[in-house]
């Protein structure tokens, strides 16, 4: 878990280059050519001012990082508020509302992308139109979720736990030979065990939440920052700002529960904040080169969407909302349970009302 830093930057360079590599004829099964819809080649018109759009974009980041960093880093400065800690029943509340922005994120925004990048106009009908890449991918990052899931906490038991109950057991014979003792003990370590765990998986979920915001932030930094179109820009920063600030609640409220000492606190705060603001100002920087049109900047961004969306549905229903749901908390409060439903329904509403604008 040490390394995830460095996976980040990694992976963020690694979708640079993607983005930017000369697939597309191999893929495409040939080259561009004259027959192309004119947009595939940059020339179509609209609302288009390079120095409008640069303003918008330069507000963009600033407006984008700000609400991401108060948005990710409320749930971390809850503890001084008695109301808002992880065992209080409005952390619940606004943590099912920041997992209903993060589903609606999945299936409202990330996967509607990516089947308008791979069902274009710009790309060939074969493959891309011949076979649903989108909803295939999206099942297998789902399936590669939860593999690394169960692996993670898999690897964990057998290396840790496993060594705890066997030291503490030996300890046990050592100092009181009697039967009762260690099962005493040993449902003391169970417990340990336990906490162990639980503790275990919040870092895991968060860890992968952020990756997956991250690769999706990316793309879509990107693609705002290459644009040269102020009637998309506009919208867009609002709806990013709103977006950004209520799914970082969420990824502060797993961070939180994670218990991370604040050097690890502080990375996964920054690449949240950093990355779309990252990805606007490279877009900003490339938009000479890069054109969101392009056959190969479309199978790249619609895979990279598919990718995200399937960890992001996975997450949101799995990791947050049915962890929460069933969990002691939620099932032994009909009231707070309704509640909490209201609160879920309310953030995905809100995000799905997004969507008519970016």
């Amino acid at each position: 878990m040490a390394k995830f830093p460095s996976m980040l930057t990694s992976l963020s360079f690694f979708i640079i280059i993607l983005a930017f590599t000369p697939y597309s004829s191999a893929l495409g099964g040939g080259s561009e050519t004259s027959s192309s819809p004119p947009q595939c080649n940059g020339t179509a018109g609209g609302c288009r001012n390079n120095s409008e759009a640069l303003k918008l974009k330069i507000i963009a980041i600033a407006a984008i990082l700000i609400t991401s960093m108060i948005g990710v880093s409320l749930p971390l400065f809850s503890r001084a508020v008695p109301a808002l800690q992880p065992d209080k029943n409005l952390f619940v509340l606004v943590k099912a509302f920041a997992s209903g922005v993060i589903l609606a994120t999945g299936y409202m925004h990330v996967l509607p992308d990516s089947f308008d990048c791979l069902k274009s106009e710009c790309l060939p009908e074969n493959p891309w139109k011949k076979f649903p890449f989108t909803t295939f991918v999206a099942m297998l990052s789902a399936v590669l979720t939860l593999m690394v899931d169960s692996y993670a906490m898999s690897y964990y038991r057998k290396r840790n736990l496993d060594g705890e109950v066997k030291r503490t057991s030996d300890e046990n014979d050592i100092v009181d030979g009697k039967l009762e003792s260690q099962h005493c003990h040993g449902f003391d370590v169970a417990k340990t065990g336990d906490n162990a765990s639980q503790l275990l998986r919040y870092r895991v979920v968060a860890q992968v939440l952020e990756l997956g915001i991250v690769v999706h932030s990316v793309v879509i930094g990107l693609s705002m920052g290459a644009s040269d179109n102020p009637c998309t820009i506009r919208p867009l920063v609002a709806a990013l700002c709103f977006h950004q600030l209520f799914e970082g609640m969420g990824l502060g409220g797993c961070i939180l529960q994670a218990e991370y000492e604040m050097r690890m606190k502080a990375i996964m705060v920054f690449f949240f904040s950093a990355t779309t603001p990252f990805g606007i100002a490279l877009g900003i920087g490339l938009s000479n080169v890069y054109s969101e049109n392009s056959p190969t900047a479309l199978i790249v961004v619609g895979l990279l969407d598919a990718c995200s969306a399937g960890l992001l549905n996975y997450m949101a229903l799995v990791d947050l909302l049915a962890a929460d749901f069933m969990g002691p908390k939620l099932q032994n409060s009909m009231k707070l349970q309704t509640w909490a439903y209201i609160a879920v329904l309310l953030g995905a509403g809100g995000m799905a009302l997004m969507a008519k604008w970016a």
